[in-house]
């Protein structure tokens, strides 16, 4: 959104936070000045890695701010290490400007509490092209999974990209964080097929339920991951064989994943987040 983008963060944002001790944009929509000490949160940076994923206005807006956004914070926070790479990568960022913070998991996605009746593989990703969703729909149909549905939930984003409900396909739109838990505590595997993620968040929460997952192979994800099974996103066979091979071991990589979750929580977040706050402000 133009008006948004421009006029919001360029132009009145810088203004309102006259008088603050720090301001954190929790995405790299950000001002290029800023009156008082800036943090910026990059979760990735897809769309200048794969700019052929996005709209028209974001990637030009992109290409055009966020060097300028990168130099104008006086902290980076990364949620992922390979997003830190990507920042020094892509815009020139000093690694010393970076600091790594990875995103956490609470309340509601524990394994505790009501699980969603049926058998289905859960999948959730905005409805947009770099979530590779078309390939998903067609590996699940290879996977030949009888008396399974593909149940997708997430809002739709750009790019046209359709789900049409069908006997085993149901896009679910968006639902609140009590009903994801319970959507993922209730699949038989949850799948994540992104061409690109800074960290992919819904593979943690999966696993903090205790959910079985097949995932991207991508960086990001192999930090935090465990009990995960890994495929190539652009080869709908391997995906059809990860889903095969989540579900013949669903218990052991349920297990595996829900001890790793642990160590991810948002209180660490707050706390690590707000050490960065006391370093700008000396």
């Amino acid at each position: 959104m133009p008006v948004r983008d421009v006029g919001w963060y360029l132009a009145a944002l810088p203004l309102l936070a006259r008088g603050a001790d720090v301001l954190h944009c929790p995405t790299f929509r950000a001002p290029v000045r800023s009156p008082v000490p800036l943090v910026v949160t990059f979760h990735d940076l897809a769309v200048l890695r794969r700019p052929e994923v996005f709209n028209a206005w974001t990637r030009s807006y992109s290409r055009a701010l966020l060097p300028r956004v990168a130099r104008a914070a006086d902290r980076l926070i990364a949620v992922s290490h390979f997003t830190a790479l990507e920042l020094v990568d892509l815009l020139g960022v000093p690694e010393s400007k970076v600091r790594v913070i990875p995103n956490g998991v609470g309340d509601p996605f524990t394994p505790e509490g009501e699980a969603a009746e049926g058998e289905y593989v859960l999948a959730v990703s905005t409805l947009e092209p770099r979530k590779n969703l078309d390939r998903l729909v067609e590996a699940f149909g290879r996977a030949k999974l009888n008396g399974c549905e593909l149940r997708i939930v997430g809002a739709r984003g750009w790019g046209d990209v359709e789900i049409g409900n069908g006997d085993q396909i149901r896009w679910l739109g968006e639902v609140s964080d009590e009903q994801l838990a319970c959507l993922y505590r209730g699949a038989r595997c949850a799948a994540y097929v992104s061409l690109y993620e800074g960290f992919g968040l819904p593979v943690l929460e999966a696993m903090a339920c205790g959910t079985a997952v097949v995932s991207s192979d991508l960086p990001a994800v192999r930090e935090f991951s465990r009990g995960v099974v890994t495929v190539d996103p652009a080869d709908p066979d391997a995906i059809a064989a990860g889903l095969i091979e989540a579900l013949n071991k669903r218990e052991e990589l349920g297990q595996k994943g829900r001890e790793a979750a642990t160590a991810y929580s948002w209180s660490r977040v707050a706390d690590e987040t707000a050490a960065v706050y006391r370093e700008v402000c000396g």
